[in-house]
């Protein structure tokens, strides 16, 4: 192609595509009562649901359809518009961009722009826009654990064999999870040889980190004979510390230790002065154990 025409088609308004400019966002779940939580159904947690309530504007604007937050859709959808009305977003998602919050509320608009039973077409990059802070009431999250993901269904999509088989493919990906009730976004589970605790502590890393610190001087870092701390997570701005457990014990068994671990983390995080020499090399070992979740 010469020079000429390619200046040409430079020049053409259709040949522009618009380019959206991503940000990334650390803390997407910020200013939601329970970010903690938003996170721990993000990125520990595999098949769990919480219902959603939008705004009064939306709700005027786009009926009274039930909204429910799900882990993850079948081949990680963002979003259903299911034919009985029920929408559904999914927090785990292959595209995403920057802003997980921004993604989220994009998702769920689209769903609520979508008929009933028809797919729900949602942008990898959506720019600008409203998040969920801005379409949700805010609150605590009613969250149901589940065996399966058999939620996705409506009643008459349980005897079609192609879904059937797509669920089986799906609940064998499946590790056994418990909430605990010791601590908000703590969660047990069972993988293959082993069992963990890991729970999203709600302060910000550089208070959770020294505090942890701390009790990694003192030799109060485990849950226990027989557990180890394994390590951290680092997710959307908080540390989600996780604990080796024996495989066999059930999730029951940790609700006091991790009952005691909390209390030793709060008196550890009411100390405000500066770390001693054993929490310092503490504070250094335990940045060696983190890994990022982006």
């Amino acid at each position: 192609m010469s020079k000429r025409r390619k200046n040409q088609r430079a020049a053409t308004p259709s040949g522009k595509r618009e380019r959206v400019r991503d940000v990334f966002v650390p803390r997407p779940f910020e200013g939601l009562t329970d970010e903690p939580e938003w996170i721990a159904l993000r990125e520990l947690v595999p098949a769990a649901t919480a219902p959603l309530r939008l705004t009064p504007a939306l709700a005027d604007e786009y009926g009274d359809r039930p909204v429910t937050l799900a882990t993850v859709l079948p081949m990680a959808a963002p979003a259903m518009s299911r034919a009985d009305g029920h929408v559904l977003i999914g927090l785990q998602r292959h595209l995403q961009s920057g802003d997980v919050s921004r993604d989220l509320a994009e998702s769920l608009l689209c769903a609520l722009r979508t008929a009933p039973g028809a797919p729900v077409v949602v942008p990898p990059l959506p720019g600008p826009g409203p998040r969920l802070q801005d379409i949700l009431i805010d609150g605590p999250l009613e969250v149901t654990l589940h065996e399966g993901f058999e939620f996705w269904l409506v009643p008459e999509a349980a005897d079609d064999p192609t879904v059937q088989a797509s669920l089986e493919r799906a609940n064998a990906a499946i590790y056994p999870t418990v909430g605990l009730a010791a601590a908000r976004a703590a969660y047990w589970c069972r993988v293959p040889e082993k069992a963990h605790v890991r729970w999203v502590l709600p302060e910000g890393e550089d208070a959770a980190l020294d505090a942890l610190a701390r009790l990694g001087a003192a030799g109060s870092l485990t849950l226990g004979e027989g557990t180890k701390f394994a390590g951290m997570f680092r997710a959307h701005g908080r540390l989600a510390p996780v604990w080796d457990l024996p495989e066999e014990a059930p999730a029951g068994d940790w609700e006091q230790p991790v009952a005691d671990f909390a209390k030793r983390y709060a008196d550890a995080l009411a100390e405000t002065g500066p770390l001693d020499a054993a929490a310092r090399r503490s504070r250094q070992g335990l940045l060696g154990r983190q890994l990022t979740l982006r």
